[in-house]
């Protein structure tokens, strides 16, 4: 199999049923923005906590989920599509990381050690590829629960960067108005 194919050297691009369209589609814009958030979680791990690097392995084959699932305009009932246990299973992880850090009070600025800081990173850049993703659902009927399990999954990437700062001993900032 080729790396290079040269079809998209005319601005358009392949999506799973073979038709064409434009690179720059809501559609591409919404699957390559899960599609860099999906590198950036691979940029994490290691994070030094095995539990963390198990569950940030999890969410990037559920990434891959999510952009075939976008990259497919007329899906079959057996195509890869993300479901309610998938969104379910972040809600888990949540509310067991939650148990474990202290309540939040106040916002909190997106800093602390390495891989927390990056953790908040990777939170904004889920809270952009869910713009996109609500910004072709708007254009195109796509599966709703990709968009919710973007949204749960910033969430938990939140969580996730002040789980790791509180394990590596990074104190909380609030933001001073």
């Amino acid at each position: 199999m080729s790396i290079y194919t040269g079809r998209g050297d005319d601005g358009q691009t392949d999506l799973r049923d073979m038709s064409r369209v434009s690179k720059a589609s809501p559609r591409i814009e919404a699957y390559g923005t899960v599609d860099e958030l999906n590198a950036l979680v691979g940029t994490i791990r290691p994070t030094g906590h095995d539990d963390v690097d198990e569950r940030l392995r999890e969410i990037q084959n559920h990434l891959h989920v999510v952009q075939a699932d976008f990259a497919n305009p007329d899906p079959d009932e057996d195509d890869p599509a993300i479901r309610a246990d998938h969104i379910e299973t972040v809600e888990d992880w949540i509310d067991e990381y939650d148990e474990e850090l202290e309540p939040l009070r106040s916002f909190i600025l997106p800093t602390g050690s390495e891989r927390g800081a990056q953790l908040h990173h990777a939170r904004t850049v889920c809270r952009r590829a869910e713009r996109r993703a609500v910004a072709l659902a708007a254009e195109e009927e796509i599966n709703e629960q990709a968009v919710q399990y973007l949204n749960r999954l910033s969430d938990g990437l939140f969580t996730f960067g002040r789980v790791v700062n509180a394990r590596d001993g990074e104190p909380e900032e609030s933001p001073q108005y």
